[in-house]
């Protein structure tokens, strides 16, 4: 297989950021980030290990199921945890589940992200979003946040949250350090680009774009201006085995191109 779909390009490049003996946990409704581990798992990063839902330990589904927060994901794990005792024993150690695929509404330029409300008043939003579901929390242990968007637009991308569901890099440069936060935002993987944040400013910047796509298409569609550092290179197409594997082995259902709206 020599062609490949936007999701598939989204799940290749985040299964690159995993290696055997990373910590990984999944959130709601997160298609995409689950594919990627999969896929990590069964080619790049075999001792990848990955606690689905936050309940199951090493699970083995034969594939991509309906919902990433139910049992059908984890039903064969190794172990359950308790989700809202146990788990976070783990989480909030700082020696395990060091990194958390996380999806927001919306995203600034400092990697602050909003799933909470879309509106100047919290109390009368225009649109009333899940919440955070622990993002807060994770946001503020010291995880490796991996960020995906299928979706890149000036809607999602914006010049600042409408709510700070999870922080970022806050106002940028040190203030996430200065006042004793670990971790943060690493990497941003949407629909048309790669995007990473510059060390001194932490601001958003254009790491690679996906083959077919301009940095000026990705300029045009972000809400606020990005970091762009010389010649911006294609972001690395994914192999004929993974595309293999992800629509014959891992999503035959075709959840991932659901979710990046690939008809």
């Amino acid at each position: 297989m020599t062609d490949y779909t936007v999701d598939e390009i989204m799940c290749a490049t985040l299964a690159a950021q995993f290696a055997d003996g990373d910590e990984v946990c999944n959130g709601m409704a997160s298609f995409i980030p689950v594919a990627a581990i999969m896929l990590a798992r069964m080619t790049t990063a075999p001792d990848l290990v990955w606690l689905a839902g936050a309940a199951g330990v090493d699970p083995r589904p034969d594939r991509v199921p309906a919902s990433t927060l139910e049992s059908p994901l984890w039903r064969d794990s190794v172990m359950y945890l308790e989700q809202y005792s146990d788990f976070w024993h783990y989480a909030q150690s700082g020696r395990h589940l060091q990194t958390f695929c996380v999806g927001a509404a919306q995203l600034d330029r400092y990697g602050n992200a909003n799933n909470s409300v879309i509106g100047d008043d919290y109390h009368r939003p225009k649109v009333r979003l899940p919440g955070t579901a622990g993002l807060a929390d994770m946001g503020a242990l010291g995880k490796r946040l991996l960020y995906w968007n299928p979706n890149h637009s000036a809607r999602s991308l914006v010049e600042k949250v409408d709510f700070v569901s999870c922080p970022g890099y806050l106002g940028g440069g040190d203030e996430r350090e200065r006042l004793g936060l670990g971790g943060g935002p690493e990497l941003v993987v949407t629909n048309l680009a790669v995007l990473d944040f510059e060390p001194q400013s932490h601001h958003l910047r254009l790491r690679s774009v996906h083959p077919g796509v301009t940095v000026e298409q990705v300029l045009q569609s972000t809400g606020f201006e990005l970091i762009v550092q010389g010649d911006v290179p294609e972001t690395v197409k994914p192999t004929p085995e993974q595309v293999r594997l992800l629509r014959e082995v891992i999503d035959p259902d075709g959840m991932c191109k659901r979710e990046a709206g690939v008809k």
